[in-house]
């Protein structure tokens, strides 16, 4: 008999963890929308996955139905494969204001052979050139890996796989921008060979298009913003926004260091030919 309920029992909770995963699991089409390129999208695994693809006639892309206040924001994806040059592949927070927020991952393409390059950007008040560059320390063409942005009112981190590589703090006392509107989440693809690949120097090669992104984990873990919200985004009854995470524990703030040290390629902040005398006020904090 205490065989047969302990067996009742873990069947319960096996089903519990199994419904529990599939709710996170959610096809595309629950939270997200195709915003432009619909002939370049394909979704799989009855609409778990997407794939966007961009040729010489066009790029794609798609975005969330709401926008939202802050947030812990993900993605799973899977850059096009061979010879990318010129082409990019986002995945980025944006205001539809004159004077917009935004916050980016943008994975510039390469020649075959050659690493991806992944800048990250954030802009305030419609001010961005927060460009930051790295080379990430995986093919991120040969599988999936975890794109990540924690959005509250005291700091925007972003992640790879559970690694900080990016902090923007907020620092609207000395008159820094901060991102503070409604955003949208954005996944796109396009031809930057003007500028993402040395320069704008090695242009896209449509011999290999269509050029293909795969996206996956559609949920999303955010505070909402509709025409009938009055919650408060940076209430701590959203866990992202309690006390815990304004700033990085002492693991996260050894592997931030430890990454960049190892795979940043670029930093605003130490662009004597951009801020010859005086670095941005953010920078200096």
């Amino acid at each position: 008999m205490y065989s047969s309920i302990k067996i009742v029992c873990l069947f319960g909770l096996l089903l519990l963890r199994i419904l529990a995963s599939r709710a996170k699991d959610v096809p595309y089409d629950v939270n997200y929308k195709i915003i432009y390129g619909d002939q370049h999208v394909v979704s799989f695994n009855q609409g778990r996955e997407l794939q966007i693809s961009m040729d010489k006639s066009s790029g794609s892309g798609f975005g969330s139905k709401e926008k939202h206040g802050s947030g812990f924001f993900h993605m799973k994806i899977k850059l096009p494969d061979r010879d990318s040059a010129g082409v990019v592949v986002a995945f980025y927070l944006h205001s539809d204001s004159n004077i917009h927020d935004e916050v980016d991952f943008e994975f510039l393409g390469s020649r075959e052979g050659k690493p991806y390059t992944l800048q990250t950007n954030v802009f305030a008040n419609g001010e961005g050139n927060r460009e930051q560059r790295m080379h990430l320390w995986f093919d991120p063409t040969a599988d999936f890996h975890n794109y990540k942005i924690m959005w509250n009112d005291h700091q925007i981190v972003l992640f790879v796989d559970n690694i900080p590589i990016r902090v923007f703090k907020n620092n609207s006392n000395i008159g820094v921008g901060y991102p503070s509107q409604p955003m949208q989440i954005l996944g796109t693809i396009w031809d930057g060979d003007s500028w993402a690949t040395d320069g704008g120097n090695t242009k896209t090669n449509y011999s290999f298009a269509p050029f293909k992104a795969h996206f996956q984990d559609f949920n999303i873990v955010s505070c909402p913003i509709i025409s009938s919200n009055t919650n408060n985004c940076n209430s701590q009854s959203y866990w992202w926004s309690r006390s815990k995470y304004w700033k990085l524990s002492s693991t996260q703030r050894k592997r931030y260091e430890e990454y960049r040290a190892k795979y940043l390629t670029y930093d605003y902040c130490d662009d004597k030919s951009r801020f010859p005398t005086t670095p941005p006020p953010e920078c200096v904090v």
